[in-house]
């Protein structure tokens, strides 16, 4: 079975992957793309045979909506991390952030950050980055479909992005910072949607839970 699950702010891919385990009693139980903890919204999760159809679902155009801090970057570039880089914010209009944003339409090389869950020989960079390593890595072709403004709140940015498989949300705004001339992390985000899957039919694990719960299988 394929489930459009709301991945809670807080819990990783993989915590949401046990507890649909743990509740559907499946063995085999995965997701189609990792969702970062300190974000929400629309986690897939497919259980026995159907994991097949993840690697397809995974592929899919992505979108999301951020609120990108200005002037501090973060190790991790989100608001989980430590402030490693701070600089001043320039004054901003919703005309200059527009240009900026438009810059990044379209298909660019983007490194991966050093925390994510990529692998690289074999090993996963958070496990490095968390023993204060930081190796090299190769640039991935990534696509924005898609990049607008919704609001700007004093040294806040609040964007949305269409973009293909692999793009990293918190890259995207860690360069946006930096090509307005200063610093910058996440400080929110949501996946809106996975293919045709969007964020209004996703499933909160309680109510998953209890549905499940409510239901022969």
């Amino acid at each position: 079975m394929i489930f459009n699950i709301y991945k809670p702010v807080g819990w990783t891919s993989f915590d949401v992957v046990k507890k649909i385990r743990g509740i559907t009693k499946e063995k085999k139980v995965g997701h189609a793309g990792t969702l970062d903890p300190f974000a929400g919204g629309v986690l897939i999760i497919g259980t026995n045979s159907d994991t097949k159809k993840l690697g397809k679902i995974s592929g899919t155009i992505k979108s999301y909506r951020a609120e990108l801090q200005l002037g501090e970057e973060t190790d991790t570039l989100d608001l989980d991390g430590k402030v490693v880089n701070t600089k001043p914010v320039p004054i901003l209009d919703k005309d200059l952030i527009k240009s900026v944003l438009k810059h990044f339409i379209g298909k660019y090389k983007q490194i991966p950050p050093m925390y994510s869950a990529k692998k690289v020989n074999g090993v996963r960079l958070y496990k490095l980055a968390r023993k204060n390593k930081t190796i090299d890595r190769a640039p991935v072709e990534v696509n924005i479909i898609d990049l607008t403004l919704n609001d700007i709140q004093d040294k806040q940015i609040d964007f949305s992005v269409t973009c293909s498989k692999g793009t990293y949300i918190r890259v995207l705004g860690q360069e946006i910072a930096k090509k307005l001339g200063t610093e910058g992390h996440l400080t929110k985000l949501q996946r809106i949607s996975v293919g045709d899957f969007v964020v209004q039919d996703s499933i909160p694990l309680k109510e998953f839970e209890a549905k499940w719960m409510s239901t022969e299988h």
